[in-house]
């Protein structure tokens, strides 16, 4: 009887309202375990192979370099920074698939191995990051060019045999006055030669689709990019990698300098919306209302509970402080003395001790005495608390 009145009486939230309360909640972290699993699924498949001359997935290069190879053009593929810098020569065009993803130290070092090699360095779509060191006096625009393909529209002879070619992407400036500009979109130029000491030269591209697998046969992308890269007998690709030794000298920066700029203000606003979301599910921003309970317990129950509670953590203090504070607060009205000073000594006992004609010190060792030692004692301490308030309720 006792196990189904709690169980049909009990206050616990059912099944059916935890779901509506955190259903929403469940379907947004569905919806972005989602959309993370297909970003990440298409980030994979279209960056697989990218730039490399050994892959033949439609964003690989393999197709370039065996044209190149058919023209007696060798193909290495480096991935590191000591391999690229002994590479670099007079007969050799190094090709530095993503300058961006260089940290300074191995820009610098790239710099200046390649600097008087007189061979040709290809910087494959280099941004701000890279190209103060790479290729001094150029600088990307922050406008890119939406138009793919470009006609040359420069005097460079291996871009006007190409004719138009799909390099649209990152657009240059130059400082250097005998640089050749080519592909010009909305003024500024996607591909760039720059002369540097003997008969090497540094070509900056603003987009890798003449390489690419697909585009390889669109427009004059062949054309462009075997004459670019075949230039030289040897031509050594250079796929930087996280591997590399050289990769892991951050210089002086901290682990704060380190982390894009797109985390911290991502943390930012996930604080925001932390802030925010706490606000909205706030219930409670006022004083509290009281509630009706759902169940009338009776008192003797809740005493006996609480006395099981006390029992079982040995809190022999906390009962025999409840017993006393409950005493007193009973005598109080039976002796004259308001319940506000019904706990303190110094009002308490003069009038409980005029009223019984008692000894004053025993009474204030039983009201606010010391805790009892053990079990025994506590029940002596209440049996004693029992006799003293029938004792003043006769007087």
């Amino acid at each position: 009887m006792t196990e189904a009145t709690l169980t049909s009486t009990s206050a616990s939230p059912t099944a059916r309202q935890v779901w509506t309360r955190t259903r929403g909640i469940v379907l947004a972290v569905v919806i972005l375990l989602a959309a993370a699993v297909a970003i990440a699924a298409i980030r994979s498949g279209a960056q697989h192979g990218r730039l490399d001359p050994r892959s033949a997935d439609p964003y690989g290069s393999r197709a370039t370099a065996e044209l190149l190879g058919d023209r007696g053009v060798s193909t290495r593929v480096v991935t590191t920074l000591d391999e690229a810098r002994a590479a670099a020569g007079a007969d050799t065009t190094l090709l530095v698939a993503a300058p961006d993803l260089l940290t300074d130290h191995q820009q610098a070092g790239l710099r200046a191995a390649t600097k008087h090699s007189s061979g040709r360095t290809i910087l494959i779509a280099p941004d701000s990051p890279s190209l103060g060191t790479l290729a001094p006096g150029v600088t990307a625009d922050p406008a890119i060019s939406f138009q793919s393909t470009l006609s040359p529209s420069c005097d460079l002879p291996a871009a006007r045999r190409a004719g138009s070619a799909d390099t649209g992407g990152i657009r240059y400036s130059t400082s250097d006055p005998g640089a050749d500009v080519c592909y010009p979109s909305d003024g500024l130029p996607t591909l760039l030669r720059i002369p540097a000491t003997g008969n090497g030269d540094t070509i900056v591209i603003g987009a890798p689709d003449i390489l690419y697998n697909n585009r390889l046969d669109k427009q004059g992308n062949a054309s462009l990019a075997l004459q670019l890269l075949g230039s030289r007998p040897h031509l050594v690709w250079y796929l930087p990698s996280l591997s590399d030794t050289s990769a892991t000298d951050a210089g002086k920066k901290t682990f704060l300098d380190l982390l894009p700029s797109g985390w911290l203000w991502g943390t930012l606003q996930l604080f925001i919306a932390a802030g925010l979301a706490a606000l909205w599910r706030a219930r409670r921003l006022g004083p509290l209302v009281p509630e009706r309970l759902p169940v009338a317990i009776r008192a003797s129950e809740t005493v006996e509970g609480r006395a099981r509670l006390y029992r079982k953590a040995n809190a022999r203090d906390r009962a025999a402080a409840a017993l006393r504070s409950t005493t007193r607060t009973r005598l109080a009205p039976l002796i004259g003395v308001s319940p506000a000073q019904a706990h303190a000594p110094e009002a308490l006992l003069p009038a409980l001790s005029a009223r019984l004609d008692g000894d004053g010190q025993a009474l204030r060792t039983l009201l606010f005495g010391p805790p009892p030692s053990d079990d025994a004692a506590l029940i002596s301490l209440a049996d004693q608390l029992d006799a003293l308030e029938r004792e003043v309720r006769r007087s």
